[in-house]
């Protein structure tokens, strides 16, 4: 009696539980919550939305500051291996805008990060950015190449991540480039409509 009693108990703890699904984001300092703690970032938040809408969905943030188009291609493969996202967030490009970086370049990397994540079978997400008007055509360049990539690969566009925050400057830290911890919600709020149909 007792070993019919431990072998159900050994097959019951042995059981799998069904994972969650899993939303990857790979951004920069905008998403890594750059100068707070990391379960202030509107990443840890949305976490936590999830989990109080009670949606089978976990969060991996793999956004890293000062993150360029360029190392999140790289860094992709492995977190679409290790992970299995059902969704991705690609939220790159500001650091390449801000160092003047090849368009072209941003362009061919954001385009092998979204066909990456598709290949894999992952609903993409991709934010866009906007740069300073002084920045001059460059600027308007940079911010065409998000809404052209999402048109041509039938991606979710957020036309610009930090809108909700980005005129009000009591919302970001001392260097004026990093939302702060009051912003975090409102980028969420802005985020929220667009990545939440891709979660059915």
């Amino acid at each position: 009696m007792r070993l019919a009693l431990f072998l159900c108990a050994l097959l019951f703890t042995a059981t799998p539980t069904l994972a969650a699904k899993t939303i990857l984001v790979l951004g920069d300092s905008l998403s890594a919550g750059y100068g707070i703690r990391p379960e202030q970032s509107w990443p840890s938040l949305l976490a936590r939305r999830l989990q109080d809408n009670r949606l089978d969905y976990s969060v991996a943030n793999i956004s890293i500051s000062g993150e360029t188009t360029a190392g999140g291609r790289s860094r992709l493969g492995p977190a679409l291996r290790q992970h299995k996202p059902a969704v991705v967030v690609i939220a790159l490009g500001a650091n390449d805008g801000l160092r003047g970086l090849s368009i072209g370049q941003m362009r061919d990397n954001l385009n092998a990060m979204v066909d990456a994540a598709q290949a894999g079978g992952a609903r993409v997400l991709l934010a866009g950015m906007r740069l300073p008007p002084n920045y001059g055509p460059y600027a308007t360049d940079f911010q065409a190449t998000f809404p052209e990539i999402a048109r041509r690969k039938k991606t979710a566009l957020l036309e610009f991540l930090i809108a909700p925050v980005a005129a009000r400057n009591e919302l970001f830290l001392a260097d004026g480039l990093h939302p702060g911890v009051e912003a975090q919600p409102l980028i969420l709020d802005h985020v929220w409509p667009t990545l939440s149909p891709l979660l059915k």
